[in-house]
Parts: C-alpha cells; structure tokens; sequence
C-alpha cells in the first residue's frame, strides 16, 4: 500500500492532469472516444487527483452537482495500491461535508467489487457505455 496526496479543486486547477489520466485510461486503453470522455460536466464538478510520492499524477474522479461521483479513473502503474480507494474516500468525504445524504456511480461491471468494499450497492441491471459494460451503484450516508 503507497500513500497517495489527493488534491481536490476545480476543472481549472485540476484539467491537465486529470485530463491525462482520463486520455490514457479510457481513450487509449479503453477505446472510448474522446468527444464522449471530457464533457461539458467538467466545469461542474469538483475534481480530485491523486499523486503519488515523487508528485506524478496516478488517478482522478470527479463529484457531480447531483452526488454522482463519475470518471473514476487510475493509471495501470498504480492500480491495486489504494490510489483508488483514496480517491473514492476524499470524493464521498467532500459529499457528506456538503450535506449530500447518498452518492451514486456508474460503475464498469469489472470495477463492482471495487465500489462494494467501500459501501456501495448495485442499484439495477447492466448496460452499456461506449461500447463498455457499466452498472449503477450507489451508497447511502
């Protein structure tokens, strides 16, 4: 387990590393494409990125207006060390502080197990997302 400082901010403060974490995970990774990854939300939303400690960006995620968290995002090189889970904390820790009651997801069905260690539950049945299987989740505070 490496210790991650996640910084939280706007799109402005925050866009070019999380657009380059985003670029490299789900437009070339994943092959979705990229007028569908960044949306007009961006400017909306609080953004978290998490870096590792040499100060190299390693993951993202953003809070909605609405208490989905989305564009949940870490880099091959550091998946399994707890970047993710950082991150997931530090979004739902700036929900409940805002008075949010619940977040929600739209999760990749292969990532479930993921959000299920941190208290979400799948709210529905599967679809698909850019060409990708997501199902929703959600979590009550």
């Amino acid at each position: 387990m490496s210790t991650y400082h996640i910084t939280l901010g706007d799109w402005g403060t925050l866009s070019a590393d999380a657009k380059a974490i985003r670029t490299e995970v789900f437009v070339e990774e994943q092959g979705v494409p990229a007028e569908l990854e960044m949306d007009s939300m961006d400017a909306l939303c609080l953004h978290a990125v998490a870096y590792d400690a040499d100060g190299t960006p390693v993951g993202t995620g953003r809070l909605l207006p609405d208490g989905h968290i989305g564009r949940m995002a870490v880099r091959k090189v550091a998946r399994g060390s707890g970047a993710g889970g950082a991150l997931l904390q530090a979004l739902m820790a700036q929900a409940r502080t805002r008075g949010d009651h619940h977040v929600a997801l739209s999760a990749q069905t292969h990532a479930a197990p993921f959000y299920e260690r941190h208290g979400f539950a799948i709210d529905g049945e599967e679809f698909y997302e850019a060409g990708i299987a997501h199902i929703n989740m959600q979590r009550n505070f």
